[in-house]
């Protein structure tokens, strides 16, 4: 087996605990990246940039979203994960993860799915969806809890 890390995709979600759990299970031994990719600016962030001139939305977001890494590294290490924690911001956030994999040449990328179907999946979006139809490297998607 190669060295190269794997991406493991974090935001605090159950379902991104749930992706580290199967990580843990499913590639043990493997170094990881825990990643959160941040917006460059939130919905209520842009409302209130309408209104007033607020700058430093992108490095608010950018501590918000190491902190949330940090989060899932300390999940990780319970789970005897060696990993390091990466925070970016980007839009489209799919588009941060795979620029974050690149960087590092990971060998796979592991991402949690909310199991969103039909009319709710169109409207919400799947980011599970957009990075396995843009990577060119493996990803394993771990779908919700029963």
């Amino acid at each position: 087996m190669n060295d190269a890390p794997m991406i493991i995709c974090y935001d605090d979600s159950e379902g991104a605990r749930r992706a580290i759990d199967a990580a843990a299970d499913l590639l043990p031994n493997r170094r990881a990246v825990v990643l959160d990719v941040g917006p460059i600016v939130t919905p209520e962030q842009a409302y209130a940039s309408a209104a007033f001139a607020v700058p430093g939305f992108e490095e608010e977001n950018l501590e918000d979203a190491a902190a949330r890494a940090q989060r899932g590294v300390d999940h990780a290490l319970t789970h005897g994960i060696h990993a390091t924690a990466k925070a970016t911001v980007e839009a489209p956030t799919w588009q941060g993860i795979l620029e974050v994999a690149d960087e590092v040449d990971a060998a796979v990328i592991v991402i949690g799915s909310r199991g969103l179907r039909g009319i709710r999946e169109a409207v919400e979006g799947s980011l599970s969806h957009e990075v396995s139809e843009h990577s060119h490297r493996p990803v394993l998607v771990v779908p919700p809890a029963a």
